[in-house]
């Protein structure tokens, strides 16, 4: 038990150590974030919190090349991944952009890794596993760039971000340590290591000035690793350790808040990309909740739809008894979403 312990600690200075060095270059480049009508932030904040994470996850894998199938494939896509974002980040390029760059790394993923959502499991309550076929590459794009841009979206308030990550990763590692595939869960627990200094830094636990921001490149990564985790661990056979259903409900909010937020721009006839303060954690601020309490709302509502997913594949819940209650929690929080939303602008 001391090795791994040792390990992870010197993953957690490592990370800590190259969030800091990258601070004063990002200054010097000017890749920081910087106040507007929608960013109510003080100061303009070095954006470097995804670059640290995957300059320390790139570290452990390369000591580490067998821990997961295709671990390089895995790195390579995250390089690109980063440096898109942090273009954008710098720059703003197109999201259509970065919609292409998303789908092109997906393909890459079925082809070269064969990592791919072919089936979805006994979610329509027939008795039989649904498989996708050729179908199933045009979903896992889909579900890709899904993921990617759902922990992007959810990125508006101080530790929100990282601790959203931490719920879904802890999930994922219980589930996968409770089927014995150690090495994946060891996986998730060392991206909670990793993420850790950069969520102290951007709560401002080390103080106000040395804040930083996960920026895009974070959240890209964020959002890809985990869809690489999930199929990873859905689709590795017949009696795969996760199944497709209970994916949701660790990933329910970001889910469910990008899904409610888009359709509620295509109804009003706006573009289901066009940034707006009507997610979640906007509402709740302006309900009257602090940052500090929004923050833990959120996070222990995601950890409760995380502990209901995780509970039903331990007690093997109907899949479509888990699926439809997922839509039925989807449809309440929509329903609350909007309502909340229109009550609180009118104020």
């Amino acid at each position: 038990m001391l090795i791994p312990f040792i390990d992870l600690a010197f993953l957690f200075f490592f990370s800590l150590t190259t969030i800091f060095v990258l601070r004063k270059t990002a200054r010097t480049v000017g890749l920081v974030d910087k106040p507007n009508e929608r960013k109510l932030h003080t100061g303009a904040v070095p954006l470097v919190g995804g670059i640290s994470i995957c300059i320390s996850l790139l570290y452990f894998l390369f000591n580490n090349p067998n821990i997961i199938p295709h671990a390089p494939l895995y790195g390579a896509c995250i390089i690109v991944l980063v440096t898109v974002g942090a273009l954008d980040d710098k720059f703003d390029i197109s999201f259509k952009i970065r919609f292409a760059v998303q789908a092109l790394l997906s393909v890459a993923m079925m082809v070269l890794g064969d990592i791919e959502l072919a089936t979805i499991g006994d979610m329509v309550g027939t008795g039989e596993i649904i498989t996708l076929g050729w179908f199933g590459y045009i979903v896992t794009i889909l579900a890709v760039i899904g993921a990617i841009n759902a922990f992007n979206m959810v990125d508006g308030i101080d530790g929100l971000l990282g601790g959203l990550s931490i719920v879904t990763f802890g999930g994922l590692g219980i589930m996968l340590a409770y089927d014995g595939q150690s090495n994946i869960a060891y996986l998730c627990l060392v991206m909670i290591v990793i993420m850790l200094p950069y969520i102290m830094l951007n709560l401002g636990l080390f103080g106000r000035r040395r804040k930083v921001f996960m920026g895009d490149a974070g959240s890209m990564l964020i959002g890809f690793t985990v869809i690489w985790f999930l199929l990873l661990s859905s689709q590795n056979g017949t009696n795969p350790p996760l199944r497709p259903v209970t994916a949701l409900w660790l990933i329910a909010i970001p889910l469910m808040d990008m899904a409610a937020i888009m359709i509620r721009r295509v109804r009003r006839g706006d573009s289901p990309f066009k940034p707006d303060r009507e997610h979640l954690h906007h509402i709740f601020q302006r309900i009257g909740f602090s940052s500090t309490n929004t923050l833990l709302a959120i996070c222990g509502l995601a950890s409760t739809f995380a502990a209901i997913g995780i509970l039903s594949e331990i007690y093997a819940v109907s899949e479509y008894i888990m699926f439809y209650l997922f839509l039925g929690c989807f449809a309440i929080y929509s329903y609350l979403l909007a309502n909340l939303g229109k009550s609180t602008l009118k104020k």
